[in-house]
């Protein structure tokens, strides 16, 4: 993803960026490079930790992602965000925990998130051009991609904080197709 200064375009960048991710396999290679969409500081971290295994098969093309971002302050320009590293961390584990045992995800999504409601994006997958409204997966932050890639639609995954690959905070995702 590329990194964008002004709120107002990270803000956009991040509603795109959310409407757009979906489904990766481990076949995939994750992005080389980690950019985030102006309005769109949404971003993955590393799926090893929460993401179940990618579905059997061939990877999809282009998915569809909801996503609730939990930062910490100093994390996503223009936002005032006063919680810890450490609260940060135990507050996307107790989201993760509710979104998995069935609690509406828009209701979470409108909550907690540190990005704009309703943080769905549209991603296509390395090598496959962009449909309209879409973001390519090499122009998120890595972990987004790994995630939201290596779930099935309806399943939810979390990318881990990483400086590198999920430099945002954590990011709860559920694939919606």
């Amino acid at each position: 993803m590329r990194k964008y200064r002004s709120a107002p375009t990270l803000a956009a960048a991040i509603a795109i960026l959310v409407a757009t991710l979906a489904c990766q396999t481990p076949s995939t290679p994750p992005p080389a490079a980690s950019a985030t969409p102006e309005a769109a500081p949404a971003a993955a971290a590393p799926a090893a930790t929460a993401a179940p295994a990618a579905p059997a098969g061939s990877p999809a093309d282009h998915i569809k992602l909801q996503h609730i971002l939990i930062a910490f302050a100093g994390k996503v320009p223009g936002k005032n965000i006063t919680r810890t590293e450490a609260e940060a961390r135990q507050l996307a584990e107790e989201v993760l925990a509710r979104a998995k045992a069935g609690e509406d995800f828009d209701t979470l999504v409108r909550t907690y998130t540190d990005d704009a409601h309703p943080g769905i994006y549209g991603l296509s997958n390395s090598g496959v051009p962009p449909a309209a409204g879409e973001f390519s997966r090499d122009r998120m932050v890595p972990a987004f991609g790994e995630v939201g890639f290596s779930i099935a639609p309806g399943e939810i995954g979390m990318a881990v904080y990483d400086a590198r690959k999920s430099p945002y905070g954590w990011h709860i995702i559920k694939r919606l197709e």
